[in-house]
C-alpha cells in the first residue's frame, strides 16, 4: 500500500518513513508545501503543522479519495477538535502513531476486521 506522510519535522518524518517501510508499505514523505498531491492508498498527517494546514490538505485527499490519518499531541484537543470536524478517517495522539501504527492502519484499511485500538477523538 502507498501511504503519504505529511511531515515537515525533521524527526517524525523519517521515523514515520522507517515505521512503514517495516511495515510492507511503500511510504512517500511529503516535506514541503505542494498543489500536486501523491496517488496514495493513506495519508499521515500532523495535525498542527503550519506548512500542511489541515483545513487545506484534508478537503484535497478526501477529493482524491485518499483514507486520512491525522495526529496531534494528547493534549492539544483542538486540534483533534480540527480532525473531528474535518472528517479524518482516524484521530490519534502522538503515542499512538508511535506504539499502535499497524493497529491504526488496519483500522482504517480494512475497518471490518478488529483491531485492538481506539480514537483519541
Amino acid at each position: 500500500m502507498k501511504i503519504a506522510i505529511f511531515e515537515e519535522n525533521l524527526m517524525w518524518g523519517p521515523r514515520l518513513v522507517q515505521s512503514v517501510r517495516g511495515l510492507g508499505h511503500e511510504p512517500m514523505l511529503i516535506e514541503r508545501g505542494t498543489t500536486d498531491l501523491p496517488d496514495a492508498d493513506l495519508a499521515i498527517i500532523n495535525l498542527g503543522s503550519p506548512v500542511f494546514p489541515p483545513e487545506t490538505l484534508v478537503p484535497a485527499l478526501k477529493a482524491k479519495s485518499i483514507r486520512i490519518i491525522a495526529h496531534a499531541g494528547h493534549k492539544e484537543k483542538q486540534l483533534h477538535e480540527i480532525g473531528k470536524d474535518l472528517n479524518c478517517d482516524y484521530l490519534a495522539t502522538n503515542s499512538e502513531l508511535t506504539f499502535k501504527l499497524p493497529q491504526i492502519i488496519v483500522k482504517v484499511t480494512e475497518p471490518s476486521k478488529t483491531a485492538d485500538v481506539y480514537s483519541a477523538g
